[in-house]
This record gives C-alpha cells, sequence and structure tokens, in this order.
C-alpha cells in the first residue's frame, strides 16, 4: 500500500521534482509508492513531515554510528559554533582529530584533510602517481571509489569485462582514460597478480575497497596484494572510507592485519559533517609539500578541508566509539541482523545469500555463492526491488545495497526489524 501522505509532504516531493534532475541531489531518489522525504533524525530512528517513524539502516550511507543527534555529538558542535565555523587555516580541531586518526591508523605517518570521500581517493591516487611518476592506476571490477574520472571505472552495475582496461561508468569521462585504469577482480589473487606483473613498469597505484562493497576478501587476498605491491614497489591504497573505523577502531588494517601505504577515509571521521582524509607514509606525504622531478608539488587545496565543526563532531564520534564495548556492540548487531536474514531465507525457502562484516550486511537473491564481483551479477533484481520496497512500506530504512548496523540499534529496534524482515521475505517468496 503506498503511503498516505500530508498535503505539505507532497508538496515538498512535488519540489524536488522541479528542484533536483530525476528528484535526486545525486544519491537517493524520490521513485515509487514507497518514497518519501526525511524531516529529521533521533538515535537509529528517521521521520517523515508527517511523523512516522522508520529504523534507519542507512544511517547516512554510513557516518551516523553512533545515531542520529547523538547528543555527544551535538554538544561538541555546539561549543565549536561559538567559536567560528570556519578559517580557510590551521584549526585547533583540526590538529586533535589529526593526531587521533595518525595514533589510530597503522599506515598514518601524517594525513591531508579534504570535504568528501571521492576528494581523499582522488588526492591518495595523485600524490601516488606523483612518488612514483607514472599515471596508470589499478582498480577493481566492481569497486567503487568516489566520482572522479579515475574511479568511475568499471563500476558497480556494469556488465562484468574481461580487462584489463576500464570502461567508463558514466558520460562525459574522457575517453582517453580507460586505457589508463586497469582493472583486475576482487578475490582473485592469481589474475590480480599477473596484471601487475606484466604492467608494473606503469602503475603509478593500486587502490582497493579491503571489503568491496559487501564482499569479503578471501584469506590471503590481501596479503597476496600486499607482497606483489611491495615488490615492485607500486604504492597501495585501501579505499576505507566505509570500513575506517568501523570494522575496528584501526579500521580494515588492524581488522585484516595488512598495512597499506595510503589510505582514504570518511564518513565516520566528519561525524555526520563534510569531512574526509588521505592519509599514509611520510615518503609519499611528503609529495603534498616538495616538488617532484618537474619541481611541481602536489596541489591539494579546499576551501573546508580540516573544518572545525566537522573536526569537533568528528572527535566527539571517535571518543565514544573508543569505550569498551563499543565494537563488541557493533559486530553484534551486524552479526544478528545477518543471521535474521538467513533465518527468514530459510523459513520462506528463497534463494539468497547474506554478506557481510561486523556492523555492515547485506542480502543478495542466489542462489549462487558471492565472493566475486561477477558472482553478484547473478543476483535477481526484481527480488531485490519487492524486498525493499516491503522494507519501507513497514518501517525499515535500508539501501537495497548494503546496511549499516549502529550502536544505539536497540534490542527493541532488532525484535521490530527481525518482523519486517520476515514480512518483507513473504512478499518476495510470492514471486517464486
Amino acid at each position: 500500500m503506498a503511503l498516505a501522505r500530508s498535503a505539505d509532504h507532497e508538496d515538498l516531493m512535488a519540489r524536488a521534482q522541479q528542484y533536483f534532475p530525476g528528484a535526486s541531489n545525486g544519491n537517493a531518489a524520490l521513485s515509487g509508492e514507497h518514497s518519501f522525504v526525511i524531516a529529521g533524525g533521533q538515535g537509529a530512528h528517521v521521520y517523515d513531515p508527517d511523523g512516522r517513524r522508520w529504523i534507519d539502516y542507512l544511517l547516512g550511507s554510513g557516518p551516523m554510528i553512533v545515531g542520529h543527534a547523538h547528543p555527544e555529538v551535538n554538544a561538541a558542535v555546539r561549543e565549536q559554533l561559538d567559536s567560528g565555523s570556519t578559517f580557510f587555516n590551521l584549526n585547533d580541531k583540526a590538529i586533535e582529530l589529526a593526531g587521533e586518526i595518525i595514533e589510530a591508523v597503522a599506515c598514518a605517518d601524517q594525513i591531508r584533510f579534504t570535504s568528501t570521500g571521492s576528494e581523499a581517493t582522488f588526492f591518495a591516487l595523485r600524490v601516488a602517481r606523483a612518488f612514483r611518476g607514472r599515471d596508470k592506476i589499478l582498480k577493481f571490477e566492481g569497486g567503487y571509489h568516489g566520482n572522479h574520472d579515475y574511479a568511475v571505472m568499471s563500476t558497480e552495475g556494469q556488465a562484468a569485462s574481461d580487462g584489463p582496461y576500464g570502461v567508463r561508468g558514466s558520460s562525459g569521462i574522457p575517453e582517453c582514460l580507460e586505457q589508463e585504469v586497469l582493472i583486475a577482480p576482487f578475490n582473485d589473487l592469481e589474475r590480480t597478480t599477473a596484471i601487475i606483473e606484466v604492467h608494473h613498469d606503469d602503475l603509478g597505484a593500486v587502490i582497493i575497497e579491503p571489503f568491496q562493497r559487501a564482499l569479503s576478501p578471501l584469506p590471503g587476498f590481501l596479503q597476496g596484494l600486499r607482497e606483489v605491491t611491495a615488490q615492485y614497489g607500486i604504492p597501495l591504497i585501501f579505499d576505507e572510507v566505509v570500513t575506517g573505523f568501523r570494522f575496528a577502531y584501526g579500521g580494515a588494517q588492524e581488522y585484516y592485519g595488512v598495512v597499506p601505504d595510503l589510505a582514504a577515509m570518511g564518513k565516520i571521521i566528519g561525524g555526520g559533517y563534510p569531512l574526509a582524509a588521505v592519509m599514509g607514509k611520510t615518503k609519499l606525504m611528503s609529495y603534498f609539500s616538495q616538488p617532484d622531478a618537474r619541481g611541481v608539488p602536489v596541489a591539494q587545496v579546499g576551501t573546508l578541508n580540516g573544518n572545525p565543526i566537522a573536526a569537533a563532531a568528528g572527535l566527539a564520534t571517535l571518543k565514544i566509539l573508543r569505550r569498551p564495548g563499543s565494537y563488541e556492540r557493533l559486530h553484534e548487531v551486524g552479526q544478528r541482523l545477518r543471521d535474521q536474514l538467513q533465518a527468514t531465507l530459510r523459513e520462506h525457502d528463497v534463494p539468497g545469500q547474506v554478506l557481510g562484516e561486523g556492523p555492515v550486511f547485506h542480502l543478495m537473491f542466489t542462489d549462487q555463492p558471492v565472493r566475486t564481483y561477477q558472482d553478484s551479477l547473478t543476483s535477481d533484481a526484481n527480488k531485490n526491488r519487492v524486498f525493499h520496497d516491503a522494507l519501507m512500506a513497514t518501517g525499515v530504512l535500508k539501501p537495497s545495497a548494503k546496511g549499516y548496523a549502529s550502536l544505539v540499534h536497540s534490542d527493541a529496534d532488532l525484535a521490530e526489524t527481525e518482523k519486517v524482515f520476515d514480512a518483507a521475505m513473504a512478499q518476495v517468496a510470492q514471486l517464486s
């Protein structure tokens, strides 16, 4: 049944259709009978303008790991507001946050702040290419590293290719870049190694999500990638925009025990405000301030880099995450959600694979094991749509891709979610 919206809510949706191309600000679009406008969030819930509540597993696409409008984060932001909002200069909160991140993250000798995860991966690749004096990069099929031109190659949702060259995932990208981005299959160390061995002298960097979208790395894959990149002196970049401070306080580097040369982080470190960072070993990060062989340093300037309000929110968020039991609870909630999905698949005899690690969960409607991007293409898109429409209609906000758990999802939230999962899966079962 479609949502019954008030006249004011319908007016907001109509204006969104008018103001935004595709009724989207670039993220979620208003489409379908179950779509709604968010008017606010509190803890693990979001609300529409009519006061209806959803249990939120989107969490702003991940940043709100301690929940919406957390009192401690809000207090830190209010305190900073009285001292100014931005300075285009070094500020105390940015310096304090830099120190906290450097202490926590294994690869981080130095750091530069940006405003978005896309910028962080963009500058990580730029500084790596400057260090190596090479133009090509290698990324993994289906991997997402933001929206800059090097990143949007052979991205999620595209048909699998034999490679090794990329396929542009957006219009407006120069065709010549297809020859600058090599593509390897995630979780296939043999093929990845072979591509690197052939092209190693042309590669400026290898960039990877250590946990790609919702795919866990197979045992030995990240370790083997670290070994082959080190063998040829190619900088290895971990895109930890998702995994940073989520899987563990030290991110995927701590969780998987593999240390890259550079890392990009975002989402959690800004506490719900626009902040991201590139960090890494001094021998690479120094290129932000020293000239390369041509006598030119790496350019990296942004009006809001290290914004003190975002840094204050990030510091407050990290303080909460450092408390005893925080990561145990995050992993517990994530595991319970994955277990609930697995149980409802069995109950309704629907073929599916439950993916994820730690506080991340995802469901794919396929009877095939999903270990690679090509495996993920076997998922039934129609079943996925029906399932998520049913969730939206009955009070759970979860993206069609991976969902996120937070510290503030309560046992009552999980019990309610279990019932919604079951009802939604019953609708999927009717399609079979």
